[in-house]
């Protein structure tokens, strides 16, 4: 009931977009920004369209909200992330990792820079899968995928597996872990991870935010948050991460006509105020806090929304300057 009564009393906001991307025939889910290392104003979010075959695809968009390319056919893709730095064939590649529902597969594909992405492998896992987040072990620069599902068993919701080079130019998928505490209530299928504190938080969508830790010999919950306070369904999860410990996790309370992100303290996951974007029944979400060019200093938000089928795109200044964040 605190918790409840501290969300009603901290500030929610409106804030204004900086632009959308080209609306989709069909609906769209999840968005993810790369972030071009040497041209940062040339870097792409790929979202998912979340169809059945043939009309499910991943769409690629430039920073101005433009189609740049979109591969089709892929059978109802849920979310999408990206990681840096895969060694595949002697090689380091950027890679984007779907989830493929109907084919109970992720989708492997690398990120070419001023093209978009290309097919590199397929890795088949369990029933349905929807959430994916791609971690980078700090120490090991090990890259793992950390998948959740339309339904699943509490204790073992989520699987994780290590992404390496099959020797033939591919990747493959090690299973390191089964984990993740389930309420019954709904299903999971935001995840979102922190590489440098080495967490991992997910959705449990009628029940709260659940954290854990990436590291596979350590499957114990670390906390439940986000218990009160919300309208909707807990949905999609994004880290603007700074220096040491600073930062924020904002979550997705999933409403129509007008869904709200929730910001919680990256140090100790206290809520700090929440805001909206005129976004209508958000699934995924991203940000990051990487200088993007001239344009967008401190960073880019993404919302999926789903009254115009496309995603909208806001400059992180203006909910830093919103939510007085930082001050």
């Amino acid at each position: 009931m605190l918790t409840a009564l501290l969300m009603l009393t901290l500030a929610q906001v409106d804030v204004a977009p900086l632009r959308e991307t080209k609306s989709e025939p069909v609906q769209t889910d999840d968005p993810s920004i790369w972030v071009h290392p040497k041209r940062p104003a040339e870097s792409l979010i790929i979202g998912t369209v979340k169809m059945a075959a043939p009309e499910g695809a991943i769409a690629v968009y430039k920073l101005d909200g433009q189609p740049l390319m979109r591969i089709p056919n892929v059978d109802r893709p849920n979310n999408v992330d990206v990681a840096y730095g895969l060694k595949v064939g002697g090689r380091r590649i950027d890679i984007a990792v779907a989830t493929e529902r109907n084919k109970n597969a992720l989708r492997i594909f690398e990120i070419e820079p001023g093209k978009g992405i290309k097919d590199l492998a397929t890795i088949p896992v369990f029933e349905a899968p929807m959430g994916v987040v791609l971690h980078k072990e700090p120490k090991t620069g090990k890259i793992f995928a950390i998948v959740s599902r339309k339904q699943g068993p509490s204790g073992s919701y989520l699987w994780q597996y290590e992404l390496k080079d099959d020797g033939k130019g591919g990747v493959s998928g090690v299973k390191v872990r089964e984990f993740g505490a389930f309420s019954g209530s709904k299903e999971i299928e935001a995840v979102a991870v922190d590489d440098e504190l080495g967490f991992v938080y997910y959705s449990d969508e009628g029940a709260g935010i659940r954290k854990y830790s990436t590291d596979p010999a350590n499957s114990k919950e670390l906390a439940l948050f986000a218990t009160e306070g919300w309208q909707g369904d807990r949905e999609g999860l994004a880290l603007y991460k700074t220096k040491g410990n600073g930062g924020y996790l904002i979550a997705t309370d999933q409403q129509t006509p007008n869904s709200v992100y929730h910001v919680y303290s990256r140090a100790d996951n206290k809520p700090l105020g929440s805001f909206r974007v005129g976004a209508a029944a958000t699934d995924g979400i991203d940000v990051t806090s990487k200088s993007l060019g001239a344009e967008l200093p401190r960073g880019l938000f993404v919302a999926m929304n789903d009254s115009r089928r496309n995603f909208i795109l806001v400059d992180w200044r203006q909910i830093e300057k919103a939510l007085k964040l930082g001050q």
